[in-house]
């Protein structure tokens, strides 16, 4: 049978509010009876009963993230970044996968918010008016990884995705290019429209270059995709000389398209894309990319969720990470 609180407390000699209070960290014991109970812990192989705990403090200790697809490089790499943090402050991870769905992000939200959780992780590409509801009536505190939050109601950890566009293009226009193609994945999603189309779209106007509807390929996220769109881009009226793409797995669609049509990159094509992976630096060429810091924003994100959970002040609630540029050869 398992080892009760209250067969350590017959071992011990103690009560079992004395055992409670050791098991819980709390300092109001005497250092003699503290190392007797801990010792009796030991003896008996006590393990305390975390539901139990939870009822009692009525917390559970148990973070749900959300995430839209553990799968792929992007949100794993944020999720080892919260899975770290979230171990050192000894809390655990309820993960769910919501299938790139808003209805399946409101299920989620409610499902874990059933589960007694004590705060929430939320990571989208768009938050719905249905999902941005639930989370307003959240009884507990929710901070967004890598997801904007255009009406910044939320905590959010990102970096600066437009600026990080902006810079990306400005690169190909010193470079001489003024036919650039914008390779992006849905502009439904917030990410895509209001921040890096922004940033490409500032870049150009800066420069009075020509802004081209024709030039903003739109697809979805696949590396399918954007190999075929090599086949779209061929039949444009005026044809580009460079790319700027909105991940690494769209870019090197692209790349290996050119390629196969037996184009040279850089010489004939150069692009820049954000690394989300490793696969810009496992195809050749490189590619050169506006790097995002995926690890730590998910480990920030978890860092302000404990804040928010134990009630401590936080001075910003909107956090923005440095992004930096890994200069490669898809760059001449």
């Amino acid at each position: 049978m398992a080892i009760t609180i209250y067969d350590v407390a017959r071992d011990a000699n103690v009560s079992m509010a004395t055992v409670s209070r050791v098991v819980n960290g709390n300092q109001n014991v005497k250092p003699s009876t503290r190392r007797k109970v801990l010792e009796s812990i030991e003896r008996l192989g006590y393990r305390p009963n975390a539901v139990a705990r939870g009822l009692a403090s009525k917390k559970t200790t148990t973070v749900g993230v959300i995430v839209p697809d553990i799968s792929t490089s992007f949100y794993g790499e944020l999720s080892r970044g919260i899975a770290d943090i979230a171990t050192m402050y000894e809390y655990n991870i309820i993960l769910s996968n919501s299938d790139e769905r808003s209805e399946r992000e409101l299920e989620l939200l409610v499902d874990h918010l059933g589960k007694q959780v004590d705060g929430i992780i939320f990571m989208s590409d768009s938050v719905s008016e249905e999902v941005r509801e639930e989370m307003s009536r959240a009884p507990v505190p929710i901070v967004l990884a890598g997801t904007i939050d255009t009406e910044e109601q939320f905590a959010t950890v990102n970096i600066d995705y437009e600026q990080a566009a902006y810079e990306s293009v400005v690169k190909l226009i010193e470079n001489g290019h003024k036919e650039i193609v914008f390779i992006t994945g849905p502009l439904s999603r917030d990410i895509n429209r209001v921040h890096k189309k922004a940033g490409y779209e500032r870049a150009l106007k800066e420069a009075d270059i020509t802004i081209r509807e024709e030039f903003m390929i739109e697809m979805e996220d696949t590396y399918d995709a954007a190999y075929e769109s090599w086949e779209k881009i061929q039949q444009l009226t005026v044809q580009p000389t460079a790319f700027f793409a909105v991940n690494s797995t769209l870019a090197v669609g692209v790349l290996n398209g050119v390629r196969d049509a037996g184009h040279s990159v850089p010489d004939d094509y150069e692009i820049i894309c954000y690394e989300h992976s490793n696969l810009t630096r496992i195809v050749r060429p490189q590619l050169t990319a506006a790097v995002v810091p995926l690890y730590d924003i998910g480990a920030v994100a978890m860092r302000l969720l404990t804040k928010l959970m134990n009630e401590e002040e936080v001075e910003e609630k909107q956090i923005q990470l440095p992004f930096h540029f890994a200069e490669r050869d898809s760059l001449s």
